[in-house]
């Protein structure tokens, strides 16, 4: 009587190390991006917690001082659009960002990061 075999086979093990290798590389890739993300994150937040009273104005230079420290390249600090919501601004950087993956594939990542300043997040203010 012959025993059952238990356990993968060759080819079920370089599928599986294959499935992971695409996954691995594509996450080495995009940690970049998302890194970028969290600087821009970071540096609205502080900008907004800094400049809570500033205008317009003051709050684009202090952005731009913080691309520069962050060295954010994906978006400009001028993309980032700045209005005027109820009694303070509300700083919105939205962007893409493309990476190439594997020849003509690339891997596209959409980030949207809205940030009150000031009274702008109170409602009914």
């Amino acid at each position: 009587m012959r025993s059952r075999q238990r356990g993968a086979t060759l080819l079920g093990i370089l599928t599986i190390v294959a499935i992971l290798g695409v996954a691995l590389f594509a996450a080495m890739r995009l940690v970049p991006v998302y890194l970028e993300y969290m600087a821009v994150a970071r540096a609205l937040d502080q900008t907004a917690k800094e400049n809570s009273g500033g205008s317009m104005e003051t709050l684009r230079t202090s952005l731009i001082r913080r691309w520069a420290v962050e060295d954010i390249k994906t978006i400009d600090a001028k993309d980032v659009q700045i209005v005027r919501a109820n009694k303070g601004f509300t700083m919105r950087a939205w962007y893409r960002a493309e990476v190439p993956f594997v020849g003509n594939v690339s891997l596209v990542a959409d980030f949207d990061k809205t940030v009150p300043v000031g009274d702008a997040g109170l409602p009914g203010t």
